[in-house]
């Protein structure tokens, strides 16, 4: 049984109808469906979605994740018009972009990113764009695509602690993901960074704070943290979780060791009020939002 501060009211039905017309007009992907997020309907509510492009399948099988994983379509190329289009219908002034992990294709489908950005600038030049992007494998040469076009926000999220990535996420490298939030900094020092990660999922509070001190260490600016929630069965058991406390202890533990900003609840997901922190953060960021 989920404890109480898990339980959420349920907006209004109606409230949300208006994002989801929009969706299913434009036949377009969110992870706010796909990944089973308990906020769906608050963010539906509030006129927000975050667009989850390169198609709905993964190529990888986290044991975390409900994507559904398989052999993923060709990349569509209309794609990027309309989530432009969706954008300007929505009146959404900072787009939160994602996509599954693309193993696949041979930049991991970074020209995919590019593409929407490219598109949503023209359509809403107005716009503020973040990016949730996979590790495309390490490839410089992707990331670097993505990064020349310029997010106002680009986030990689680590999502557990590295003891534990060989059973929360077999196919992918800590070190690896690290690496790619320290490439980005490193050729663009302006840029905005961004991480989040999830607990309950059997890390040990020195795990923690040794993630947040290498995540500082390659300057990155803003950090999510968020309860791990179980799918389904076939997913990780939940082996903890933690109070509302017990987050806002973690959200002042992350601020002194030196992120510019810590989101911190049982709640949190990647994008969650990804626009207010936006806002909050920028004074800080001048330079590039």
């Amino acid at each position: 049984m989920l404890p109480r501060w898990l339980k959420k009211s349920v907006p209004v039905i109606d409230a949300t109808q208006p994002v989801r017309q929009v969706i299913s007009d434009l036949k377009l992907n969110t992870v706010c469906r796909s990944a089973h997020c308990p906020n769906l309907n608050e963010c539906f509510a509030a006129g927000t979605a975050t667009f989850l492009i390169l198609g709905n399948i993964c190529t990888r099988n986290c044991s975390f994740c409900a994507v559904d994983k398989g052999i993923p379509e060709s990349v569509d190329a209309t794609e990027p018009e309309r989530i432009a289009e969706a954008i300007v219908r929505l009146g959404i002034k900072h787009a939160v972009l994602t996509s599954v992990t693309r193993d696949d294709l041979p930049d991991g489908g970074a020209e995919q990113f590019v593409a929407t950005i490219t598109a949503i600038r023209r359509r809403a030049p107005q716009v503020t764009i973040e990016v949730l992007v996979p590790d495309f494998l390490g490839k410089e040469s992707a990331i670097e695509q993505v990064l020349t076009a310029a997010p106002n926000v680009f986030n990689h999220n680590l999502e557990t602690v590295e003891r534990l990535y060989p059973r929360v996420r077999p196919q992918a490298d800590y070190r690896r993901s690290i690496q790619l939030l320290d490439f980005a900094k490193r050729h663009h020092p302006n840029l905005v960074t961004k991480s989040g990660i999830m607990v309950g999922l059997g890390e040990e509070k020195n795990e923690i704070i040794s993630l947040f001190e290498t995540l500082v260490s390659v300057k990155c600016n803003i950090l999510t943290i968020g309860q791990y929630l179980q799918p389904s069965v076939r997913h990780l058991p939940v082996e903890k979780y933690y109070t509302p406390a017990e987050f806002e202890e973690l959200r002042l533990l992350g601020l002194n060791i030196g992120f510019d900003w810590v989101v911190s609840s049982p709640f949190t997901r990647s994008s969650y009020h990804a626009e207010q922190v936006v806002r909050q953060i920028q004074p800080m960021n001048e330079n590039n939002i």
